[in-house]
């Protein structure tokens, strides 16, 4: 990155702990801001979509949440 490049704060989506024994949420970079994804949840299964393109992101257990990550990458 060239050092007058702006600094970029990248959506992470967090979801449940992956496998047996997992106890941290895992966090996955998205490419685009928060605005662009919907989440929605039907019974126990939620869902993460971009909204322009219908793209299902990320489909299980939830909840899932999209956060602006705290820290430039």
């Amino acid at each position: 990155m060239p050092i007058n490049a702006p600094w970029n704060y990248p959506t992470l989506m967090c979801t449940p702990p992956g496998g047996t024994g997992d106890v941290f949420p895992t966090e996955t970079v998205l490419p685009l801001e928060a605005e662009a994804y919907e989440i929605t949840r039907g019974g126990d299964i939620w869902r993460v979509t971009v909204k322009h393109s219908g793209e299902v992101l990320y489909e299980g257990t939830g909840p899932v949440v999209l956060v602006e990550s705290p820290a430039p990458f």
